[in-house]
């Protein structure tokens, strides 16, 4: 089934909106950028295939999530039972010539703000409060949408992103005194 030529431009339109969100997500999700496009490729070709299913005036956005979500769920149980290897003798190490040119603004911002700590600090949460938090406090979205996604009870995505900010706040706060960002405690 899937897509048909009339119905093309209602994928198109409902579905490529959301391609940054798509590739954010992923990249927490997978940890590494080399995989983060397989993982949206994936997600955009289940979603081709199954786009008769999808229902109108329903959130495109959670239905590419809980997509996401399995296909990401699915490749990482598959990966656990067959190991990768590697040919390191085959690998390209030769930095590239060229930069490519900033055309996000946003993210070259977010990524000033984000240290290294910060995102150490992030794809250390286990992935169940990760994926709350990067859905509500990184892509903004509604508890609503995060809870068809991820095909939880909104009372649980509220649970989950109070317990994440707790931990990010517990791991990070000699991070955020060092960067001036808040002062230091001060004994009673």
């Amino acid at each position: 089934m899937g897509v048909t030529t009339s119905n093309r431009e209602a994928f198109d339109q409902e579905i490529l909106p959301h391609l940054d969100l798509l590739y954010r997500v992923a990249l927490r999700y997978s940890r590494e950028p080399a995989r983060e496009e397989d993982l949206v490729q994936d997600t955009l070709l289940k979603a081709f295939r199954s786009w008769d299913k999808f229902q109108p005036g329903t959130s495109a956005r959670a239905w590419l999530l809980a997509i996401m979500r399995n296909t990401f769920i699915n490749l990482y149980r598959r990966e656990k039972r067959e190991p990768i290897t590697l040919d390191l003798e085959k690998l390209d190490l030769q930095p590239s010539t060229g930069e490519a040119q900033e055309s996000d603004p946003e993210g070259a911002f977010f990524d000033q703000i984000v240290d290294e700590r910060i995102l150490r600090a992030l794809d250390a949460l286990p992935l169940d409060f990760r994926e709350v938090l990067v859905l509500s406090d990184v892509e903004g979205l509604p508890y609503s949408e995060i809870s068809q996604a991820l095909d939880i009870p909104a009372g649980t995505v509220k649970s989950r992103l109070f317990r994440a900010r707790r931990q990010m706040q517990k791991d990070l706060y000699s991070h955020a005194v060092e960067m001036g960002i808040i002062k230091p405690r001060t004994a009673p």
